[in-house]
């Protein structure tokens, strides 16, 4: 163990960005299973706000319980500075790049100087990419990739009964991203482009020159038109954004279309059924083995992780602040010295 100590952000009580607190804590251990990680970076997620505000929009049926004192964080990219004696897959001294224990651990420690990840969680960092851009990959990436290429588990979603079934993506594909500038947004158009579909961006203005670098075939911006007053016949709708708002992206879709929506919201089985549509989620799982797919897209250069803006670890509530202002291009991402 390299010491005793180390400093982590971590929260004593629910509230706004203020609560995030810089201070020392003991550096955990790795159980079975797990290894040690020297944090280099730490990707933000909006996970990490609705916990440190206490999830007041979550029903207290899907509220998990969370224990106070805690580090928040779930997105890593940091070296392995040691393991437990039943790893074998990973040794000291590797790059790595992980999301940790979501969703059964809400937030799993990352914003500290050492973090305890299951190995399984874990994934090379792809050798061409620096530490910053490896830890805005992780969840992100992985939705994106759940939602459109593979969901790679079998737990149902939380909302709904439904089984989500990505849908097959190709040159005939037409595919209208939401909130394309965002985290999962930018990652999820680049996949859709890498799978040959033809991709219609939604954004604010700002960004239309950002996405169209990263591919996007047509671009709306949603301050001047909305996007279910001028496109129809789409095949796929991937709402980032998603929630209460998202069923007005149905008159958009072509029959047998799907509406995908991040974050879920309330909608009509009966009309959904009388329009030919499927509206389905998932929630986002740890995953190394695909999160080892999405390393070599991004090593290979066929994807790419855009960052917003950078802060110190010990400046986590200015980067929650950022966060709160909105419109971020890309992800917003924690450097550990």
């Amino acid at each position: 163990m390299p010491t005793q100590t180390m400093k982590a952000i971590r929260l004593h009580e629910f509230g706004g960005p203020e609560v995030l607190r810089h201070e020392a804590v003991a550096v955990p251990e790795p159980a079975p299973g797990e290894v040690l990680v020297r944090v280099h970076a730490v990707g933000l997620n909006p996970p990490d706000w609705y916990v440190r505000e206490g999830m007041p929009g979550i029903p207290p049926e899907f509220r998990p319980p969370f224990d106070l004192p805690l580090v928040p964080g779930t997105d890593i990219s940091g070296v392995v500075e040691a393991t437990a004696a039943d790893v074998h897959d990973f040794t000291v001294g590797n790059e790595v790049v992980g999301l940790l224990r979501f969703p059964v651990v809400m937030q799993s420690g990352a914003y500290a100087e050492y973090v305890t990840a299951p190995a399984a969680d874990l994934a090379p960092k792809p050798p061409t990419v620096d530490h910053a851009h490896a830890a805005g990959l992780p969840m992100s990436g992985l939705t994106a990739w759940q939602y459109l290429i593979e969901v790679g588990h079998d737990h149902p979603s939380p909302f709904q009964e439904d089984r989500h079934r990505p849908a097959a993506l190709n040159s005939d594909t037409t595919v209208l991203v939401n909130g394309a500038a965002g985290g999962v947004g930018h990652l999820a158009l680049q996949l859709a482009k890498w799978k040959g579909a033809h991709v219609i961006a939604v954004a604010s203005g700002a960004h239309e020159t950002f996405l169209r670098e990263l591919g996007a075939d047509e671009f709306i911006d949603y301050t001047k038109e909305r996007p279910e007053d001028v496109v129809r016949d789409i095949d796929l709708v991937l709402d980032t954004v998603g929630g209460p708002t998202s069923r007005r992206f149905l008159p958009t879709l072509k029959r047998g279309g799907a509406l995908h929506p991040v974050y879920f919201g309330e909608f009509d089985h009966e009309e959904n059924a009388r329009l030919g549509v499927t509206v389905t989620g998932t929630q986002v799982r740890a995953n190394g083995a695909q999160l080892a797919e999405l390393g070599r897209l991004l090593d290979a250069g066929t994807v790419r992780v855009a960052i917003d803006s950078t802060f110190p670890l010990a400046d986590a509530r200015a980067a929650h602040e950022r966060a709160a202002q909105g419109h971020i291009q890309g992800k917003i991402v924690l450097t550990v010295a």
